[in-house]
């Protein structure tokens, strides 16, 4: 019974080393700490968008629609010309004749009709001032509605 007191390990000696420096730099908080702000954004990204609510018209293969005459539509031609609803209006009378035409109104919505050599910014400055009139919804009729064309996706 000579080995009765052997313990695994003990016919090895271990001496401690003493500390040096090291190079390698820690990444551990790093990534904490990138972690910790990607959260952040992730919780902050839904407050910061902003968007327009958009209703389309459902997409219809008739040919022919019927026109409501209960439909205010401004028309905005090549010559700077703006007439609503086949009454010609001065750009600057615009938003008070619209006001009082709306201002009993249900359906506040309104279209527009201009014509393709317009500059962006004439129709914004139209769309301002049904905006200030009171108008809650402001459609843009395109050329290609106009003309009856139908929009299908590129195929490819």
């Amino acid at each position: 019974m000579a080995h009765a007191h052997r313990h695994f390990g003990a016919d090895r000696v271990v001496r401690g080393e003493t500390p040096h420096a090291s190079a390698e730099m820690n990444v551990t908080p790093l990534i904490d700490v990138l972690l910790v702000l990607l959260i952040i954004f992730m919780a902050a990204l839904p407050l910061t968008q902003k968007g327009v609510d958009v209703n389309l018209p459902l997409e219809t293969n008739a040919p022919a629609q019927q026109v409501d005459t209960n439909q205010i539509v401004l028309e905005y031609s090549a010559e700077r010309q703006i007439s609503v609803n086949k009454q010609i209006i001065a750009l600057q009378d615009l938003e008070g004749f619209l006001r009082t035409t709306f201002e009993t109104r249900k359906e506040k919505t309104m279209f527009i009709v201009g014509s393709d050599t317009l500059r962006y910014g004439e129709i914004v400055a139209v769309i301002d001032a049904a905006k200030g009139a009171g108008v809650e919804k402001v459609g843009i009729v395109t050329m290609g509605m106009r003309r009856g064309e139908s929009v299908t996706p590129a195929s490819n």
